[in-house]
C-alpha cells in the first residue's frame, strides 16, 4: 500500500497525502477478514459444551493404589489376551575372546632384554 505525498494538481487544487490500495486489495482483505472471523467463530471455542466455565478436576487420592496389588504395593501383571503369545528365545552363543596380540611374540623388539 504505497503512500502518495501531498501535491498540487495542474488546475491548482491541493491534494493531501494519502495511501492508495493496489487494485483488488480491498476485496482480498475483505475475504481474508471474513475467513479469519469464521475460523475464530468455529474453532476458537474448544470448550463449547461447557456452560459453567470451569473444568472439572479429577478426584484422585494419592498415593494411587491398584486393585490386586501384590507385595509392597506393586501392581501384579495379569494377562490381557486369552491366547498364549510365544516369544522367540535367543540362543546363547559361546563367547570367544579375541586375541589382542599376534603370535609368536618377539620380546627382543620390546627392548626388555629377556
Amino acid at each position: 500500500m504505497p503512500f502518495v505525498r501531498p501535491y498540487m494538481r495542474s488546475d491548482g487544487t491541493p491534494v493531501r497525502g494519502h495511501t492508495r490500495w493496489a487494485p483488488g486489495a480491498r476485496r482480498e482483505l475483505t475475504i481474508f477478514t471474513f475467513a479469519a472471523l469464521v475460523v475464530l467463530g468455529y474453532g476458537g471455542n474448544a470448550d463449547a459444551g461447557e456452560t459453567s466455565g470451569t473444568r472439572p478436576r479429577p478426584q484422585v487420592s494419592y498415593p494411587v493404589r491398584y486393585d490386586g496389588a501384590g507385595e509392597q504395593g506393586r501392581a501384579v501383571p495379569s494377562p490381557t489376551v486369552s491366547y498364549p503369545i510365544r516369544f522367540d528365545t535367543p540362543t546363547t552363543r559361546r563367547v570367544v575372546p579375541a586375541p589382542t596380540m599376534s603370535y609368536p611374540v618377539d620380546f627382543s623388539r620390546m627392548g626388555s632384554g629377556r
